[in-house]
């Protein structure tokens, strides 16, 4: 995606370097960041956690800083103008890095694939097996259980699940 000759990713990654320290300062997680228009607003979205979790105090402390580092930096890394949201990533947070996945043993998830498999694209389960390449999830059918093998590269999206 390109925004007056910007490409938006790099604007993350440009952010992130500057980001990332503040976080890690305060012993917090950097989970997730997007930068994304929104009618007719952009928005910096930056997403931390802890193995506590985070609180209302977090974010809005977390927030100030990177206020302040980004307002300081010159040239400035977003030209246009853009609201600034920190958050926890809540309790359907996605799995994106290595370590998402770790945490995410025997845990529910949810998937979703690039192309279907047996007519389904998304599926929910126990996360009960994970490889360099696969992962396994223990899955409900009527009234059994059954293990379905997913390689890792057929996973568009993953994140936790709230089980029903």
């Amino acid at each position: 995606m390109r925004k007056g000759g910007r490409d938006l990713s790099s604007v993350v990654e440009k952010v992130q370097d500057v980001i990332q320290p503040i976080v890690d300062s305060y012993h917090f997680e950097l989970v997730d960041m997007e930068f994304v228009k929104e009618g007719k607003s952009w928005y910096l979205r930056v997403y931390i956690d802890k193995p506590a979790g985070i609180q209302l105090e977090d974010c809005a402390m977390i927030s100030e800083k990177i206020s302040e580092k980004l307002d300081a930096m010159d040239p400035d890394p977003i030209p246009q103008a853009y609201y600034l949201e920190v958050s926890s990533p809540g309790a359907e947070r996605p799995l994106k890095k290595e370590r998402d996945y770790q945490r995410a043993l025997n845990q529910y998830i949810h998937i979703s694939l690039y192309q279907p498999v047996n007519g389904a694209k998304a599926f929910e389960g126990t996360l009960i097996k994970l490889t360099a390449d696969e992962l396994t999830l223990s899955v409900k059918d009527k009234t059994r259980r059954k293990s379905l093998v997913f390689a890792r590269q057929q996973i568009a999206h993953a994140r936790l699940a709230i089980e029903f």
